[in-house]
């Protein structure tokens, strides 16, 4: 499971995105940018960082560490505005922490480089997990000591909000013309090459174990956590194998 920390203080609100994060402390002195389960996209959205983010981590992406953060609603209190508050007093348990990486920079394709093998492997990557919010509008990847990092997976997994229509929705292409990467020669061939061996139902078991069983509960039409957590690992199984090949919008 993800490391367990406990909010100690507020620090802002993150006005970035409609869900707005915030920024914490933490009782292990870290700093972290907070996901909240009572924002409008709910648990659902916690989940997908976490299986997302936690395998980007396992196939050698840069990412911020993931923890799972307690917080007490009586953080909120003294807050003056009233949308944070709200915010605060309706997410109290267990909510999502990201790293603060102090000092980053937000990626910016006309002032950054990068390498054909790098922009393959995020762009085969976010096909895999269907990203939807990797474009050069809204990167979602940030520069931090010369490096490239991803964050922000909460717009993954599509399927997972409706899952009767899953495997159908799994099924199709990925639509990359408009990805923050698209104009980098991304070669996604060698990408797939490398990466699509090494997405298992072992690694996929691996990662779903990551997601707190409080995200998992009463899910309508699974009949146990357990159950939940396969159907999140098969259509990333399934899908790895042939999503290569179903990348439109690139040369």
């Amino acid at each position: 499971m993800l490391k367990e920390v406990n909010a100690t203080r507020f620090i802002t609100p993150l006005r970035e995105g409609g869900s707005l994060p915030g920024l914490v402390e933490a009782d292990d002195r870290g700093t972290y940018v907070l996901k909240f389960t009572g924002a409008g996209q709910g648990r659902k959205t916690l989940v997908a960082e976490v299986v997302v983010g936690e395998l980007a981590r396992r196939l050698g992406f840069r990412m911020p560490r993931l923890v799972t953060v307690e917080l007490d609603p009586v953080l909120g209190l003294g807050e003056p505005e009233q949308q944070v508050q709200d915010l605060l007093k309706s997410s109290g348990g267990t909510n999502l922490g990201m790293e603060f990486l102090s000092g980053a920079l937000g990626f910016d394709p006309l002032a950054f480089s990068v390498e054909p093998e790098e922009a393959g492997r995020i762009v085969w990557f976010d096909a895999l997990v269907n990203n939807v919010d990797r474009s050069w509008r809204n990167p979602n990847m940030l520069m931090w000591r010369g490096e490239l990092w991803l964050i922000d997976h909460g717009a993954t997994m599509i399927w997972h909000h409706n899952w009767p229509g899953a495997q159908k929705s799994a099924e199709r292409s990925y639509d990359a013309c408009d990805h923050a990467l698209a104009g980098f020669a991304p070669d996604v061939a060698a990408a797939a090459a490398e990466l699509a061996p090494r997405v298992t139902e072992e690694l996929l078991a691996e990662v779903t174990a990551q997601i707190p069983e409080v995200w998992l509960a009463d899910e309508p039409g699974f009949d146990s956590v357990d159950a939940l957590r396969r159907a999140y690992a098969e259509p990333l199984v399934a899908r790895a194998a042939v999503i290569h090949e179903r990348i439109e919008g690139i040369k």
